[in-house]
């Protein structure tokens, strides 16, 4: 164990857990990258009066040694240990609060097709998927809680939630079921919440405006409520409100937030908060236009053309209260506990078109009805303690935790006849008057996922180390549906988890893992007898990690390859909210990662990230309308003659894809393709004052036409669209 050349606080005095010993440099960037001017005067002038030069400078504020620009110095994503992402033997992407805001990702969608790895298939105007090593991504937490199951079929705003509250989004890409249990093996996804990290009064008021007359202004403050400083608390409140590029799509969200942090006791701190967010849509997509005309030729619409009736609507809201406790023993071991309880609702007027157009008169479309309403209840406790311990004479690290998780869910629906559009092609969104029947249950679920799980950290050498832990998961659901009845399921699973080390030299580390993952499945087999079995599978991964400058500066290269069985091939049935699928076995997927990012210079901070595999089955390629090839650089660059100015921007490419046989005119099938692509996006920041800023972001710049789905139907991304948003922090 290596040992730290300054000295640190026993406990989390004042705010934090303790203190942090950087070089000049790391602390130079930590400052530019949080513009605390003032701070840095004041080294400056103690430098200047003292003859003797500091070599490290001992810094009492967590914020500027984890979070520097683009990159983290440690986390806990994966494991529980708080480690540099060196030391971790997965690939890890952070998204931090500083990217968030130079790219401009105002929601959940935004973050995660701008990470490393991951793509998205959006399938309407609304949902939205994502996929990585070619998976689909199902495994979300909150603060280190998982919610159990996302279902396609339904909308409850997830890619939609504000980024506003998030202070980081931690990514770990393959199987990561030591702390999530049952799950995905492509990635898991962690919102980690921005707390009241401050001891005055501090905040920002912010205000945008930009493409479509969308506009939206948030008011984060920070505000202790003692005069100590010993209990504080943050508010973060905004609302939004704009079109599309849609025809007669509109949408509207208003979030607030709310948490209160009290340090009880020089070891023990106690949060408690609340999250809100709603959401309405006017005029959403129930999926998309259709590829092919009638006589088989492919369609070519513009890209405000929407298949929305003028009548349709997305309602969803979300309330999340929470409550964390740690506390530190003299020993150096940690208490940490976790509970959460959470209400989403949900209320969707919608109509789905199936058909093929003939491409003289615009007939042959018909349009399937749905009024869906939900409410779905998550409730989750996770607990662990975790600390040094000694064996051999060489010092270790434990976890030993536990979780519970109990999630319901309850929809009813009604439908009409449907329609018919006379001419499809010039369709504005007006429909026969529909007769709508009183509401009927459609479908009643509950989850339960009980865990025990522990993890250890142990240094066999100087060199390298050994983790390795495992998860006992029991898991158990029972579901009622129409004209399906009553089904249950039960699994139990142990989940092992084990990773190598080695450090080459004070940069480079190279590693080892494997982790094996179950994933109890939903999806009804075709003709709906019964559900597929859970999906199985084993994980390998193997690459280097480098950190420059004090962390400031990581890098990663990892080959993986991951062996599934019982993966769900969804068969699509127009109109119909049950969701079928065949299992599809020895699905293969291996491939290899690269990413960089971090604070280059003091001027410049980037993220560089590129990814390539290949996914196939016993029948032939898997998810084939997932790009196999992604890069995807960003950058943002202070400008050293006028530092009022920060200049940057980035590219997002991806390989050709494609899917075979489906479903087209006349019964027949099709193939359809499309080539790579890239987007570009660009930002610029002025400040006026220290407290004052102007940015104006550009995306998709260059306004490239491309599909962000396709299938028996596509829908188009986004075009070119502009936001300029003003700043005041105080």
């Amino acid at each position: 164990m290596k040992k730290s050349s300054c000295s640190s606080s026993k406990a989390r005095a004042q705010v934090l857990p303790e203190s942090r010993c950087v070089s000049n440099r790391t602390l130079s960037l930590a400052l530019l990258s949080s513009g605390s001017l003032l701070l840095a005067s004041s080294a400056l002038a103690q430098s200047s009066g003292d003859s003797t030069q500091l070599d490290t400078v001992t810094i009492t504020a967590q914020g500027l040694y984890d979070n520097v620009g683009y990159t983290r110095q440690s986390t806990a994503a994966g494991t529980r240990f708080d480690l540099s992402p060196r030391e971790i033997p997965q690939a890890v992407s952070i998204i931090t609060e500083q990217r968030i805001k130079d790219q401009d990702l105002e929601d959940v969608e935004d973050v995660l097709s701008n990470t490393t790895g991951i793509s998205a298939r959006k399938i309407d105007s609304s949902r939205v998927g994502f996929y990585s090593r070619g998976f689909r991504i199902n495994s979300y937490q909150y603060d280190g809680i998982p919610t159990l199951n996302t279902d396609s079929r339904w909308y409850f705003g997830e890619g939609a939630l504000n980024t506003a509250i998030y202070d980081r989004v931690e990514v770990v890409r393959g199987a990561n079921g030591l702390m999530t249990g049952a799950g995905n093996p492509g990635a898991s996804i962690n919102f980690v919440r921005k707390h009241a990290d401050s001891r005055e009064v501090a905040g920002s008021v912010t205000g945008s405006y930009g493409s479509w007359d969308n506009a939206r202004g948030v008011v984060d403050v920070t505000t202790p409520l003692t005069q100590s400083g010993d209990v504080r608390a943050r508010f973060i409140g905004g609302y939004e409100d704009g079109d599309s590029y849609l025809d007669r799509f509109g949408e509207r969200k208003k979030y607030g937030y709310v948490v209160i942090d009290a340090d009880v006791t020089e070891d023990t701190t106690l949060s408690l908060g609340y999250d809100y967010q709603h959401g309405r849509t006017s005029s959403p997509t129930w999926g998309g236009f259709p590829l092919w005309y009638s006589d088989g030729s492919k369609t070519d619409y513009t890209r405000s053309f929407s298949v929305a009736p003028d009548w349709s609507y997305n309602d969803w809201e979300s309330k999340k209260v929470f409550a964390q406790l740690e506390h530190r023993f003299d020993n150096g071991w940690e208490l940490h506990g976790t509970a959460t309880h959470e209400e989403s609702d949900l209320d969707s007027r919608l109509a789905y078109p199936y058909g093929f157009p003939d491409k003289s008169t615009g007939q042959g479309v018909f349009y399937y009805t749905g009024w869906n309403t939900g409410e779905r209840k998550m409730d989750g406790v996770d607990g662990y303690v975790k600390g040094p311990f000694t064996l051999f004479g060489r010092q270790h690290e434990l976890v030993i935790g536990g979780s519970y998780n109990d999630q319901s869910n309850d929809y009813e629906n009604r439908y009409t006849d449907g329609f018919n559009v006379d001419d499809f092609d010039n369709w504005n969104g007006s429909t026969p008057t529909q007769a709508w029947p009183d509401f009927a249950p459609s479908e009643r679920a509950s989850t339960r996922q009980q865990a025990v799980y522990g993890v250890a950290r142990f240094s066999l050498t100087d060199p390298l180390t050994l983790i390795v832990g495992a998860r006992y998961t029991d898991w158990s659901s029972r579901t009622w549906s129409t004209g399906l009845g009553n089904n249950s399921q039960g699994e139990d699973d142990i989940t092992p988890y084990g990773g190598l080390v080695y450090d080459i030299n004070d940069v480079w580390s190279a590693y080892v893992s494997y982790t094996e993952i179950f994933q109890p499945q939903s999806y009804r087999l075709e003709g709906g007898n019964g559900y597929l079995d859970p999906l199985v599978g084993k994980n390998y991964e193997t690459g280097v990690k480098a950190a420059w400058f004090d962390g400031l500066v990581n890098a990663s290269f990892s080959v993986f390859r991951l062996e599934q069985d019982n993966v769900a091939d969804i068969v699509s049935t127009p109109g119909s909210l049950i969701t079928t699928a065949t299992p599809v076995s020895g699905v293969v997927s291996e491939g290899f990662e690269a990413e960089i990012t971090g604070a280059v210079t003091e001027d410049l901070d980037m993220i560089a990230g590129f990814t390539h595999y290949t996914a196939t089955s016993s029948d032939g390629s898997f998810n084939t309308d997932r790009p196999r090839t992604q890069a995807n650089l960003f950058a943002s660059y202070r400008v050293p003659q006028w530092r009022q100015l920060t200049v940057g921007g980035g590219l997002r490419w991806q390989s050709h894809t494609f899917v075979d046989d489906q479903v087209g005119p006349d019964s027949g099938t099709r193939d359809f393709e499309q080539s790579s692509y890239t987007i570009a996006d660009v930002f610029g920041r002025y400040r006026f004052t220290p407290d004052l800023a102007l940015q104006v972001n550009v995306h998709n710049l260059f306004d490239k036409k491309y599909y962000s789905y396709f299938d028996t139907y596509g829908v188009y991304g986004e075009p070119m669209n502009v936001t300029s948003t003003l700043t005041y922090s105080f």
